[in-house]
């Protein structure tokens, strides 16, 4: 099968870059497991740089395709919304007629998902869709000011859950919050994210030496306010003994100031300093994946403490490694998180609640042991990228009509043996 993955604002070449993501993670992983199944796997970037090729081979079967869409520069993914119009044209012209080009189209973000349909528009091709995150949901569980306010995205994300083939979501709280959009659940279907489970893994070097007599408690991701790192420092002060360690920030392959001047970074180290842990509070900068599977295997516990996660992959890398997850219930990590079986669970922005299971956790072997165990099953039986994959590539044939050739096939097979 010939699939195309537009990704305009997650290049997989760009991955361990900064303001590289779970965007990018994801939609790189996807393309190496779909490639590995047999398929012909095409990802649609935007150019941002005029140094690479137009195609640049990636991984077997697939190929980065890179479509000039405003400056060749990096852009805000949002700042991209008038591009996309010039992407999607870009891309019909590049795959020409019906008989030519991608049998599916699997769109990444709801930008990507415009221009799937703008590509689509004159020849027919199924179009699927994978949100990333959802603006209306994201405007409840944030403030205001912090996330810009009312804009289209939230009509136009409706309008693509209406348009599009299928919508691919990644936990049942995804597929509730489509549900108040007013997309159909019989044109959804739930696809988790997977893990890379040959890189993260329990077995391997961990990361630098923890200071004597502290237990480690790890939190990933980007320094926004909104990942909770701030409720993870005041959380600190009612957890002795542990240190936290915080990985996530400027590229460390650049001069150390980059994060001095990184404006989350200095207002996490000074409310530490305020609340007095500043001394058990580290913050290491980006890392790439291979060191970031050191830096897990290296935690006695994950933390996450983000205000909204639309699915959670930390939790999950965490997990693979053989690490006990304490988070917020929010989105999809309430559905990959067992409570008390993998990590415990608490209500979202409880900060005491929150410190309560750290200290009880950093204070039970056992339990570590226990929920490490069952973390790594967990991940290793439901989400691997091979099992993403192969869920997806039903998916993909469910809209092609090629399920019912299959299955056509399997009764004419039948009835000649008969």
């Amino acid at each position: 099968m010939r699939i195309a993955l537009v990704a305009a604002q997650a290049s997989p070449l760009a991955l361990g870059r900064p303001g590289a993501g779970g965007r990018h993670t994801h939609v790189a992983a996807l393309a190496r497991a779909l490639g590995r199944l047999g398929h012909e796997v095409r990802v649609y970037v935007r150019r941002e740089d005029p140094k690479p090729g137009d195609q640049v081979e990636y991984a077997p079967n697939v190929t980065v395709e890179h479509i000039a869409a405003g400056p060749d520069a990096p852009l805000p993914p949002d700042d991209q919304l008038p591009l996309m119009g010039d992407f999607g044209r870009a891309l019909a012209a590049r795959w020409g007629g019906a008989d030519t080009g991608p049998d599916v189209v699997h769109a990444h973000y709801w930008l990507s998902g415009l221009a799937a349909l703008t590509a689509t528009a004159d020849v027919r091709r199924p179009v699927v869709v994978t949100y990333h995150g959802l603006a209306a949901a994201e405007r409840r569980h944030l403030p205001v000011d912090r996330n810009g306010g009312p804009g289209p995205r939230a009509g136009l994300e409706r309008t693509l859950g209406s348009l599009a083939d299928r919508v691919v979501a990644q936990s049942e709280d995804e597929v509730t919050e489509l549900g108040r959009m007013g997309v159909r659940r019989a044109g959804t279907v739930i696809v988790p994210s997977g893990v890379d489970t040959e890189t993260f893994t329990p077995s391997g070097p961990a990361a630098d030496h923890r200071r004597p007599g502290l237990r480690r408690i790890l939190s990933v991701g980007p320094l926004v306010e909104r990942k909770g790192f701030g409720d993870l420092v005041e959380s600190l002060r009612r957890v002795p003994g542990a240190e936290l360690v915080v990985v996530g920030g400027p590229d460390p392959a650049r001069p150390p100031r980059d994060l001095d001047r990184d404006p989350e970074a200095r207002r996490l180290l000074q409310l530490a300093d305020k609340v007095g842990v500043a001394d058990r509070v580290r913050i290491i900068g980006a890392v790439t994946q291979e060191e970031l599977a050191g830096w897990y295997r290296s935690a006695d516990v994950l933390a996450c403490a983000p205000w909204y996660e639309p699915f959670g992959l930390t939790p999950l890398e965490a997990m693979a490694c053989g690490v006990p997850v304490v988070a917020y219930e929010v989105g999809g990590i309430g559905e990959s998180v067992i409570d008390n079986v993998t990590g415990v669970l608490v209500p979202p922005r409880d900060v005491k609640a929150l410190a309560g299971a750290l200290r009880a956790l950093l204070g039970d072997e056992v339990r570590r042991m226990s929920f490490a165990s069952a973390a790594i099953d967990r991940v290793r039986s439901r989400y691997t990228w091979e099992r993403t994959a192969t869920e997806l590539e039903r998916v993909y044939r469910t809209v092609t009509g090629a399920a019912a050739t299959s299955e056509d096939e399997d009764d004419e097979a039948l009835s000649e043996v008969s």
